[in-house]
């Protein structure tokens, strides 16, 4: 038992990290507590099964095998951007920190610090979906690059840097991608939501193969560093990285897709989809235009003779 709990004492620790969970935590409990209807259970488990995933790989012991093992370091890498943040995303959980904050607050404060100045631009560029897509790609391989990497691995600065941001980047990537609204309000179409996760699948199947088959050591930080696992080669170790950047993270990619298309079918079935609001606009002038005309005016009189 006492082994169990040591793995979830920090290796590094980081008041950011607690301030951040606490906060998240406490407003999400607060908002589900003040309107429960409105958040499915379902989405509740997601949500904290998702903050716990990146809890464990952001403060835990985790830290340690991940600087000494280049097999854990993907796994805390798709932790954090992938599968933690999916489940987040997932729970949508936008309404539930919204209910939890006063309404002052949000009409006063946050809307009018959203909705205009240099955060509206900022947010308007890390919501384009070619930029969200090119960063969620862009950031993996940045971080993969063997002299990045190797840095990261030697710094704690530049480490935390590197964890940081695959959450908050995988956080707004699949917020974007699982939006389950029609454009607008959301920020791109479901359709296109479809094909931007097929797009994204590919270069992470390409980088996770080059890594897999590779036959040279690309990190030798990991033996500068002393590995974790004495039974665990290097060879194996890059093998065993390289599936999991390639697998898991091509089949969230799969999963994400999968679930786009259901909310592009679900849409369509409901009438919402913005080619389908455009039909209705254009039939419904069509017809006050006919009814205006005046062939329609000469029945009508006709009729009342």
């Amino acid at each position: 038992m006492g082994s169990a709990l040591g793995w979830l004492v920090a290796w590094e620790p980081s008041i950011t990290v607690v301030i951040c969970f606490v906060l998240a935590a406490g407003l999400y409990l607060r908002g589900t507590l003040r309107s429960p209807m409105t958040t499915p259970w379902p989405r509740q488990v997601s949500f904290w099964t998702g903050l716990v995933v990146i809890y464990l790989c952001l403060h835990t012991q985790v830290d340690y095998y991940a600087e000494h093992e280049f097999f854990i370091s993907r796994l805390q890498q798709f932790g954090l951007q992938h599968l933690g943040a999916f489940l987040i995303a997932l729970s949508y959980p936008g309404a539930a920190f919204r209910r939890a904050l006063p309404l002052h607050w949000r009409t006063r404060a946050f809307r009018p610090l959203l909705t205009r100045g240099p955060l509206r631009w900022l947010f308007r560029l890390l919501f384009n979906p070619l930029f969200a897509s090119l960063l969620f790609v862009g950031l993996m391989i940045f971080w993969l690059l063997p002299p990045v990497n190797f840095v990261a691995m030697l710094d704690w600065r530049v480490y935390r840097i590197m964890n940081w941001s695959m959450v908050l980047d995988g956080l707004l990537y699949w917020w974007l991608i699982l939006d389950t609204r029609p454009k607008p309000p959301a920020r791109i179409a479901p359709g296109v939501r479809v094909l931007v996760e097929m797009a994204v699948m590919v270069p992470q199947v390409l980088v996770g193969a080059y890594l897999t088959f590779a036959h040279r050591d690309l990190y030798p930080v990991y033996d500068l560093c002393g590995r974790a696992f004495g039974g665990i080669s290097q060879a194996t170790d890059q093998y065993m990285g390289g599936l999991i950047v390639w697998i898991p993270s091509s089949m969230m990619s799969a999963l994400g897709a999968l679930l786009a298309f259901r909310n592009w079918l679900r849409l369509s079935a409901r009438g919402r989809l913005a080619i389908q609001q455009k039909w209705k606009e254009q039939r419904k002038l069509q017809a006050e235009a006919a009814a205006h005309s005046p062939d329609a005016f000469a029945g009508r009189t006709g009729h009342v003779a």
